[in-house]
């Protein structure tokens, strides 16, 4: 049994690998970042996983201590469609870098995003010790205003405006069950992100990577009630030669210029309660503090970020159940930007600030979500279905208005082993 425990990490990590990851989902973000919203069962309870995760990509994705939740080998695979509708209405001149007044929607596609995710608990070695590793959608934002027309009909409004910030987390974990109530998490996250834009001029997808902590702990207070507490790290990104600034609509070009980017330090809590409805209703809430103001780039477009999660999930057999969930997040833009963003001093002064501002909106507050578990679908595999959508929020930055809406939906599947995952089961090896 030992000897097939080990033998499924490589093919875990194979599969894993296949996966290609585009993160371009400024729809349902929080910020920049998309925490379990896209998660299979998270997905459809409004991303809520701090305290009691149902899939183990949230628990990756927001708490390892919870990991200790997960007994045998658990392997999952998500994947979901986002399709945000971002609009535009600049009345800005913005004549050093060639942008006139006009009106669009943006041309981003909505996107693909796959989550993966494996967990293995130690328990026929006497460990308290539950590993996890996974390939997670991160964050991401994105628009493109490139096939703009002036107000007043001229060709290339924008000057080729658009932005794109794409990020894939790969992350390998622990949790230790400490005593009977309590267990503690640590994760180490590698992230590759690639970032187009945001300033007018002659610019290239540049690549970047950086490493990131994730640690958190879980405690069981009794009477079917759970809390959980994380703490992710700031991330610092640094786009080498991103940039070469295009001037008074000339081929007149300034040094070309790197870019300067963090995803904030993070504070979440978490409780999650299953007490009601002889057990069949789990209730969970989370709230997550976002520190934006000390980040590059995007401490100077954004506030802080107090972000609130509910979430209820109800077993209507033993193998269905339903869930829904309900967020709000509150609108960061700043009323007045910083003029020098990412290290980089953006013509036109609090104009062009403003300007850039709007191609990272981050203005709706008000989300919900549903989603629907079936357990044990086929023997010891689970299928989850997700979906939600963001209301429509609108913001005005100066000279140039910005509305945002977005819909997702999306799918996952769970496989869990016992036997032969670590945990010997009354089965014989022969079946």
């Amino acid at each position: 049994m030992v000897r097939t425990c080990f033998r499924l990490f490589p093919l875990l990590l194979l599969l894993g690998a296949t996966v290609a990851t585009n993160n371009q989902a400024q729809a349902q973000s929080f910020g920049a970042e998309l925490h379990a919203t896209m998660m299979p069962a998270s997905g459809g309870m409004a991303g809520t996983s701090i305290a009691r995760p149902q899939d183990v990509q949230s628990a990756l994705a927001s708490n390892p201590a919870t990991l200790t939740q997960f007994r045998g080998t658990h392997f999952g695979f998500s994947g979901g469609w986002a399709e945000p509708t971002i609009n535009i209405d600049n009345d800005a001149a913005l004549p050093l870098i060639g942008v006139v007044p006009y009106s669009d929607k943006s041309g981003a596609p909505g996107v693909a995003l796959g989550n993966i995710g494996v967990s293995q608990d130690f328990s026929a070695f006497g460990l308290p010790v539950t590993t996890g590793m996974g390939l997670l959608a991160g964050s991401g934002l994105g628009v493109d205003f490139r096939d703009a027309v002036g107000d007043g009909a001229e060709p290339n409004a924008s000057n080729g405006t658009s932005a794109l910030l794409q990020a894939l987390n790969i992350g390998a974990a622990a949790g230790i069950q400490l005593t009977e109530r309590m267990s503690v998490g640590a994760e180490l996250v590698m992230t590759a992100s690639v970032l187009d834009g945001p300033f007018v001029g002659i610019g290239a997808a540049v690549s970047a990577y950086a490493l990131r902590g994730n640690f958190g702990v879980t405690y069981d207070l009794g009477k079917h009630t759970t809390l959980g507490f994380t703490w992710l790290t700031r991330q610092s990104f640094e786009f080498e030669d991103a940039i070469l600034l295009q001037l008074d609509g000339a081929p007149t070009y300034s040094t070309v210029q790197d870019i300067e980017l963090d995803l904030p330090e993070t504070f979440g809590w978490g409780i999650a309660n299953d007490r009601l409805a002889d057990g069949r209703l789990l209730l969970a809430g989370d709230i997550l503090y976002k520190k934006y103001s000390d980040t590059d780039l995007f401490g100077a477009l954004w506030e802080d970020q107090f972000i609130f999660q509910s979430g209820a999930q109800y077993r209507l057999t033993r193998r269905v159940r339903i869930r829904m969930g309900y967020a709000y997040a509150e609108n960061i833009m700043r009323d007045l930007p910083a003029t020098t963003i990412g290290s980089i001093l953006p013509p036109n002064a609090l104009a062009g600030a403003q300007y850039v501002q709007a191609q990272f909106p981050a203005t709706n507050q008000h989300r919900i979500s549903g989603g629907l578990g079936v357990k044990n679908l086929l023997p010891g595999i689970d299928l989850d279905l997700f979906a939600g959508g963001m209301f429509q929020a609108d913001d005005q930055l100066g000279a140039t208005a910005i509305s945002v809406e977005s819909y997702w939906v999306g799918f996952g599947t769970t496989w869990r082993f016992g036997r032969g995952a670590c945990e010997r089961l009354p089965v014989p090896d022969r079946w």
